[in-house]
């Protein structure tokens, strides 16, 4: 199979802790051809979408991060491969969020013939904090507005703690707590927060959440789902004085099993899942409430792995491996190559 994995740079991250380059891996291992491109590599010649995609190429025997250093060769050398983006088998969807709207528009016009994961429609809705609401039972209590006086009024009249956070931030950014109680902080945070100043539909929508207290002495849960079923999942502990327990904020990671609430707020969300095309994702829990669902660049696999001496991306290809045979009805051409003088953009 060729599949392709569009993402940011890979030079600056860590092989040992990264899913991506261990899903490369993977497919390396298995004798897949490997791509790598980037959002602006995409680009129309002759009517059709194509990408500037670098063949990641390395000896068969090699170990996990000698791929990731010929991975980062293949990527930074000149001459590249140039393919029609319809000629893939499976188009991995990594790059960490926001979106890039040009970058959706332009795939769109291949989903019907390549098997994207995850989908362009699930990522669109799934990117957001938002989509959580779908699943009202099972979350803590939220509201959103761009009205600071609205959220004020909300905070107050909940008494408590809440967290505030935008609606399209990852890896705990921007995220921060507020209270009633520290009134002087309050309005100038709410006023940034929304930008105050802009026009009311230019302002910026934020969402605020009940605080659970859980997080303080059991951190939050991340739980990685493949096709709506568990694969694994890791605790994750907030580091000194911060409530967040993000690996991005410095959070601590450690191994956990499923409770029974965990696995019924799983099978709660399964079928849309699986309904919106958001087939590999990590879901986090604080307490017994779903908080976010990851499924732009979901991450975790590696740390999995660590504590269950599996390995949890052989399934992922396997999944892979399956619905892109579905997809082509179990054809599997070889892909056309262009060299580099006729593929110019």
């Amino acid at each position: 199979m060729r599949i392709a994995f569009l993402r940011g740079p890979l030079g600056h991250i860590n092989p040992d802790t990264e899913t991506s380059i261990l899903l490369m891996y993977e497919c390396h291992l298995r004798s897949h051809q490997v791509f790598f491109l980037e959002p602006h590599d995409l680009y129309i010649r002759n009517n059709r979408v194509v990408g500037r995609m670098r063949e990641i190429t390395a000896p068969a025997d090699c170990d996990l991060h000698a791929f990731w250093r010929h991975a980062i060769a293949c990527v930074e050398d000149e001459k590249k491969i140039f393919e029609e983006l319809r000629e893939l088998d499976v188009l991995f969807l990594r790059k960490n969020p926001p979106l890039l709207m040009e970058m959706m528009e332009l795939l769109a016009s291949v989903e019907d013939q390549v098997f994207l994961i995850n989908s362009l429609r699930g990522q669109l809705l799934g990117s957001s904090k938002l989509y959580t609401l779908n699943f009202p039972d099972i979350i803590p209590e939220t509201h959103v507005s761009r009205d600071p006086a609205r959220l004020r009024r909300i905070i107050d009249d909940f008494g408590g703690t809440m967290v505030m956070k935008p609606l399209r931030g990852f890896g705990g950014q921007g995220v921060i707590k507020v209270s009633a109680s520290d009134p002087e902080n309050l309005n100038s945070l709410l006023d940034f927060y929304v930008r105050v100043n802009e026009p009311y539909h230019r302002r910026e929508p934020i969402m605020v959440q009940e605080f659970i207290e859980a997080v303080r002495t059991d951190g939050d849960i991340r739980i990685m789902l493949l096709n709506g079923e568990v694969l694994g999942a890791f605790r994750r502990m907030p580091h000194g004085t911060d409530f967040r327990a993000n690996l991005r904020a410095g959070g601590d990671y450690f191994p956990h099993e499923l409770t029974p609430q965990q696995q019924h707020i799983c099978d709660v969300i399964r079928e849309r899942l699986i309904r919106d095309g958001l087939y590999f994702v990590g879901i986090d829990i604080i307490g017994d409430k779903l908080i976010e669902i990851n499924c732009v660049s979901p991450g975790g696999i590696p740390r999995i792995n660590q504590f269950t001496n599996q390995r949890l991306e052989k399934k992922v290809v396997d999944f892979l491996e399956r619905m892109a045979a579905e997809k082509s009805g179990g054809s599997n051409p070889v892909a056309p190559r262009f060299p580099p003088e006729t593929g110019l953009c």
